[in-house]
C-alpha cells in the first residue's frame, strides 16, 4: 500500500528549484517549475550524485557532477552521459503542503 507522505511547505521551494527530502533510506528530488510540483528519484542514474545540488532550467535538472540532464516532468535522460530514466512520483498540493506519495 502506497502512503501520502508530507515534504515541506509550497514556499520552501522556488520555481525551477529542487529540494531534497529523504524517507524510508531512499532519497527523493522535489521540483516545483510554473507552481506544478514534480519528483523523481533522488540520485542521478550515471553516477549517484544528489541532484538536489544540481540546476534546474525550465523542466531539466542538470546534474552536478557530469551535467547529465533529466526532465522533470517525467524523469526522461536527454543525452549522454544518462541514458537511463528517473523513476517519478506523484505528488499533491493540499493547502500550502506539498505530499509526495510513497
Amino acid at each position: 500500500m502506497t502512503a501520502w507522505t508530507e515534504i515541506c511547505a509550497l514556499d520552501d521551494i522556488d520555481d525551477e528549484d529542487v529540494v531534497r527530502f529523504d524517507h524510508n533510506n531512499h532519497t527523493y528530488a522535489v521540483y516545483r517549475y510554473k507552481d506544478k510540483v514534480y519528483a523523481t528519484d533522488g540520485l542521478c542514474t550515471h553516477e549517484k550524485v544528489h541532484l538536489a545540488d544540481g540546476l534546474v532550467m525550465e523542466h531539466v535538472i542538470e546534474c552536478p557532477k557530469h551535467n547529465g540532464r533529466f526532465d522533470i516532468r517525467d524523469g526522461r535522460a536527454l543525452g549522454a552521459p544518462v541514458c537511463v530514466n528517473l523513476k517519478t512520483y506523484p505528488v499533491k498540493i493540499e493547502g500550502d503542503t506539498v505530499f509526495l506519495q510513497v
